[in-house]
């Protein structure tokens, strides 16, 4: 069979029906957070910026956008420490055991996150974590592990196991070995991990309900007391922005895979 695949003109007309469906309801956002109402829907009379200046005065949605980036690196970091270990341990191992750890790791984006919210007020109650910024972290962290599981097991999926061999014949540590070889290796699986880790918690909304009340107050909850109590087209800014936000970290993710591929 010569050449690579083409689709025709039905597959490309799917293809652009499947992205124009998926991106519609995203960038219908844009032009309704410079709406000059005072309720969400499309300008009128012309652009307005008072709801970004609002976003950025308001003393509340700062302090939501400082709780949600705080959390959002606390657990970004545990996700990536856990992640990155059990991906290396399993690596190691390489037992068929290890499959069944992998599944067992990424069990907290397979269930249902109404079923991990309930189990997690029942725990954390009888911990006192309910409501703290401390129990967001660690029900963040947790959720986000699978994602640095998965990119950082696909890094090695290709790692030569002859660098580390030749590593160790040259007199490396282990300890060495996985600092100065292994993990410079690795390093663009770990990057994808920690920023797909970074944009769950970043977006994550329904653990965060069942779990604070009063304390914490992330975007995405204050975005849904928003709906509930008053529909302030603020709400669209911060849409906006938080989806700039994700878009730059999968470029940037993106650009460091390119470099990693080009090195």
């Amino acid at each position: 069979m010569n050449g690579a695949y083409k689709p025709g003109w039905f597959g490309n007309t799917l293809g652009w029906a499947v992205a124009l469906y998926l991106l519609l309801p995203i960038t219908i956002v844009l032009p309704v957070s410079f709406t000059d109402q005072r309720f969400l829907s499309l300008p009128h009379d012309g652009l307005s910026l008072q709801y970004y200046r609002n976003l950025f005065t308001s003393p509340e949605w700062l302090a939501s956008i400082a709780q949600s980036a705080g959390i959002g690196l606390a657990s970004t970091v545990i996700a990536v420490v856990l992640g990155t270990a059990c991906a290396l341990g399993c690596w190691r191992i390489s037992r068929r055991s290890t499959e069944l750890i992998r599944a067992v790791m990424l069990l907290p984006i397979i269930i249902p996150p109404i079923v991990y919210a309930i189990g997690l007020y029942r725990y954390f109650g009888k911990l006192g974590l309910l409501d703290s910024f401390l129990g967001v972290v660690l029900a963040h962290g947790v959720t986000g592990i699978p994602y640095v599981v998965v990119t950082v097991s696909t890094a090695l999926a290709s790692f030569d196991p002859r660098l580390e061999q030749a590593a160790r014949g040259m007199g490396a540590s282990l300890a060495q070995t996985l600092r100065w070889v292994i993990l410079p290796r690795i390093m663009p699986g770990i990057v994808s991990g920690a920023i797909f880790a970074f944009i769950h918690s970043w977006d994550e909304l329904l653990v965060v309900l069942f779990i604070s009340s009063r304390a914490i107050y992330t975007l995405p909850r204050r975005i849904w007391n928003g709906i509930n109590e008053n529909l302030d087209p603020t709400m669209a800014a911060v849409a906006v922005m938080m989806i700039v936000l994700t878009v730059v970290l999968l470029l940037v993710d993106l650009a460091f895979r390119r470099k990693a591929k080009a090195d």
